[in-house]
């Protein structure tokens, strides 16, 4: 997997894309304008290993509480960028740009209105009147993002096309990608650089060729913005997290990504282990103890689960190293390979060990192995 080049932008200062590691990021649930809750609920993300927090901004009023927000949490000793999201109203997207460090706009919203689910006949020229209306809308904000530093994210959902697009494209993965282009030329035009993109559906497989088509559709027009990721309304517990790990995985796998987001119906915090656990997955950000384990069958002669567990209770803090813990020699030097350290049984009650492919002690008793692999590694 070759990870695919993007463009180096600047948020606040952290940065996206070029060969900073996928960021990983969330949004808050309180409201924007308790100032002591979102403070509060930001830090939790922040400690848990966010590295950008999102705020929605659905007035004025919200965009400005941004700048309370984020000083009491530089106050506090939290120097983590946060991101206004806009929808609806692109003045208070220009409000927004005052304060965050991001911008996210929805171009399904932005300068459309809301959708009606009404179908238009337009003819060329009344479609290139409405383009018209987006750039002279989009440019103003352009200029203010980029007196004040302010990076934009150009975010189409699919649940929120405008009745223009889907008038013309239909609800297509490539009416999303056109939604999507439109927004990106101007900033071309504009050589405004720090834009990061996303396109996120609530279905896996609608994202997913929805992202592909939009990094060919950017190719072609010589585009490199880094991308966000993202499985919108993923749900919550064992649904959202298998949702998010096959849609973010698949394109991850692709070497497509700079910046994700699990959306889970949870606490926010919440979703922040499994970004990484994905990322680690797709061997793009190592954060923890790998453990590399069989399933199990009738020829494991020791308890599996139980040994997994007193492995993983010894070894929990050794980021980076791969163990694994297999139940017999059929599954053990080759299944194994990729692995730092073996524990793999080798008859009744007897257990080897292995370090990288070589094994370095055979048939030790079960009950003394746990603490001979610990004296292996620290060795």
């Amino acid at each position: 997997m070759q990870r695919r080049k993007s463009t180096l932008v600047h948020v606040g200062n952290l940065t996206i894309g070029g060969d900073a590691p996928v960021r990983v990021q969330s949004m808050a649930t309180v409201s924007t304008l308790d100032t002591e809750n979102a403070v509060a609920q930001a830090i939790r993300i922040i400690e848990a290993g966010g590295e950008l927090v999102r705020f929605t901004t659905q007035g004025t009023r919200e965009a400005e509480n941004l700048r309370n927000i984020k000083a009491e949490l530089v106050k506090r000793g939290y120097d983590t960028p946060i991101v206004a999201d806009v929808h609806f109203n692109a003045n208070v997207a220009d409000v927004a740009a005052l304060y965050a460090d991001k911008v996210r706009i929805n171009p399904g919203n932005y300068v459309d209105p809301a959708r009606k689910f009404d179908k238009i006949d337009y003819t060329d020229e009344e479609y290139a009147e409405e383009l018209k209306k987006i750039e002279h809308r989009l440019v103003p904000f352009l200029n203010l993002c980029r007196e004040h530093k302010t990076a934009i994210r150009i975010g189409v959902n699919h649940g929120s096309l405008s009745d223009r697009i889907m008038s013309r494209y239909g609800d297509t993965p490539e009416g999303i990608v056109e939604s999507c282009m439109e927004f990106l030329r101007i900033c071309q035009r504009e050589r405004f650089d720090d834009v990061v993109v996303s396109i996120k559906a609530s279905n896996t497989v609608v994202m997913v060729h929805s992202v592909r088509l939009l990094v060919k559709a950017m190719d072609a027009e010589d585009m490199h913005y880094p991308l966000h990721l993202g499985v919108t309304e993923a749900g919550e517990g064992e649904d959202g997290r298998i949702k998010s790990a096959v849609g973010i995985g698949a394109l991850l796998a692709d070497g497509i990504g700079d910046t994700i987001r699990v959306s889970l119906s949870e606490e926010p915090e919440a979703e922040i282990p499994v970004a990484y656990a994905i990322l680690q997955a797709a061997r793009l950000r190592i954060t923890k103890t790998e453990y590399i384990s069989c399933p199990g069958c009738g020829r494991t002669l020791y308890n599996l689960q139980e040994t997994i567990a007193r492995v993983k209770a010894a070894t929990s803090h050794l980021v980076g190293l791969k163990i694994a813990i297999m139940g017999c020699i059929v599954n053990g030097p080759g299944e194994m390979a990729d692995a730092d350290y073996g524990y793999v049984g080798a008859g009744p009650g007897r257990i080897s060990l292995y370090k990288g492919k070589e094994c370095v002690e055979k048939n030790i008793p079960e009950a003394e192995a746990v603490d001979k692999l610990l004296e292996l590694i620290n060795n």
